[in-house]
C-alpha cells in the first residue's frame, strides 16, 4: 500500500496539489493506481485544495493528528525549519505519509516540492 502525504502553504489550489502528486509519482516511477490514500496533517483539514484533490483522485483523505505526526518524525528524511516552527515536525508531507502507513511504513524517498505543495510517498511494509 502506498500513501501520499501532502503538505502545503495556505490556500493551495486543486491543480497545484495534483501537479505535485503526479510529479512525486513520476519520480518514484509509480502511477495513480498505486496509491491507496492521501494523508495530511489534521491542521490542514480545512484546505479545500487538498480535500478536493483527494476527491478528484478518488482517494480517501486521512487527517493525521499531531501526536501521530510527532511519533513518525524520527523517520522523516528532510527537515524544514518553517514546518518545525509551525507543526513541531521536520516535514508535514513525510510525517503524514509515514503516520498513515503505520509503524513499519517507510518513505520511498525524500518529499517532492513543487511550488507551495510537498508530496511524500510511503509504503506500508508487508502490504502489497
Amino acid at each position: 500500500m502506498i500513501v501520499a502525504g501532502i503538505g502545503s502553504k495556505r490556500g493551495v489550489s486543486v491543480e497545484e496539489v495534483i501537479a505535485a502528486f503526479d510529479a512525486a509519482l513520476a519520480r518514484a516511477e509509480l502511477g495513480r493506481d498505486d496509491v491507496s490514500l492521501v494523508a495530511t496533517p489534521a491542521v490542514k483539514g480545512g484546505e479545500a485544495g487538498i480535500s478536493e484533490a483527494a476527491a478528484l483522485l478518488g482517494l480517501p483523505l486521512v487527517l493525521v493528528p499531531q501526536s501521530q505526526l510527532e511519533a513518525a518524525s524520527s523517520r522523516a528524511k528532510t527537515h524544514s525549519e518553517r514546518v518545525v516552527a509551525l507543526l513541531r515536525v521536520p516535514s508535514a508531507a513525510e510525517t503524514a505519509a509515514l503516520a498513515a502507513a503505520g509503524a513499519h511504513g517507510r518513505l520511498l524517498g525524500p518529499r517532492f516540492a513543487l511550488g507551495p505543495v510537498t508530496c511524500a510517498l510511503a509504503r506500508r511494509e508487508g502490504v502489497v
